[in-house]
């Protein structure tokens, strides 16, 4: 294992992406914070450059690279939000940059990623394995692969995000933040373990998908078949060497949600918050719902990841169900 990431790599990240990628606004909610009888602090990465908080991570991990690596071109893979962070940030600093990507990602997705400007790669995500397409391109090609989650600077750069909402609104008890890969969590605990080290952080995945769980019970990185859900940012099947290692030493504990529990959430973000937020943006609301005893009377922090959804998508989850 490599050295880990520390909060002095967040507080580098946030110097390298300033100005270029959005200090999100945080938001309130009466209503939420009745439900709950608590204090949340909404830090809206939906309303980050490429609908994400994973600009952050993509444009310092480019940003960071050598001049001739920069020349030779990126390749990553992803679901879909790496994909554009990846794509908008290689843009941005004129750099080439292949995306590996699934068949079944959201269309808009797929269409952003070709927006950007990258040249998209497709595979079936239940038959083939995408980190080894990614490989074999980089090797042929010369291109640096940018990895998801799995990578300090990568890290670094998400943890830009938690850092941005404590600074704002002071020492929080609890922090609840969307799990997939890990990138987000492990950055968020590097960021809050510095800024308030009292605070109690909890990751959130698809109970379809809780490799994270397992592994932080079991003590090692636990892999699990491709999970079927609606968060296609959490179909995740294990966590990084690098996020794992600040995962187990940095978070509370990690908590599932239900697929039905997704679609409850982004109906009060539509219909409450008059905000769009993905089904994976939704896992760390949702798991603060399913935790109303833990945050009763707490100052709690909630990091919407993205909001990339497809439309058609969004309004068939919200007619599925009626409060």
């Amino acid at each position: 294992m490599q050295t880990l990431p520390t909060y002095s790599d967040v507080v580098a990240a946030a110097e390298r992406i300033k100005g270029y990628a959005h200090r999100t606004p945080v938001m309130r909610s009466r209503t939420i914070d009745a439900q709950l009888d608590a204090s949340l602090y909404f830090k809206c990465e939906n309303l980050q450059r490429i609908g994400a908080f994973k600009f952050r991570g993509a444009f310092n991990a480019i940003a960071a690279l050598e001049p001739a690596q920069q020349r030779a071109g990126v390749i990553a893979f992803s679901s879909g939000n790496h994909a554009q962070g990846v794509a908008l940030a290689a843009s941005v600093l004129n750099v080439k940059a292949t995306i590996v990507m699934p068949q079944d990602a959201p269309a808009a997705k797929l269409a952003a990623t070709r927006g950007y400007g990258a040249q998209v790669v497709e595979y079936d995500r239940y038959t083939e394995d995408r980190a080894a397409i990614a490989m074999n391109l980089a090797q042929q090609h010369g291109y640096t692969l940018i990895p998801p989650y799995d990578h300090p600077d990568i890290i670094a750069g998400q943890g830009t995000a938690a850092m941005e909402l404590i600074q704002e609104t002071g020492p929080l008890d609890l922090l609840f933040v969307c799990l997939g890969g890990g990138g987000l969590l492990s950055g968020s605990a590097l960021a809050a373990r510095a800024l308030a080290p009292e605070c109690q952080i909890y990751g959130v995945e698809p109970q379809a998908g809780n490799d994270g769980q397992q592994s932080l019970r079991a003590g090692h990185i636990v892999r699990i078949d491709m999970p079927k859900t609606i968060a296609d940012g959490a179909q995740t099947q294990f966590l990084g060497d690098y996020t794992f290692s600040i995962i187990q030493r940095e978070v509370a504990d990690i908590l599932t949600v239900t697929d039905e529990e997704l679609i409850r959430t982004m109906r009060f973000y539509a219909e409450r918050m008059k905000m769009l937020v993905e089904p994976t943006g939704c896992l760390s609301l949702a798991g603060a719902c399913s935790a109303k005893e833990l945050v009763r009377g707490k100052r709690v922090g909630i990091i919407i990841s993205g909001g990339n959804v497809d439309l058609a998508m969004f309004c068939s989850l919200l007619g599925s169900t009626q409060e």
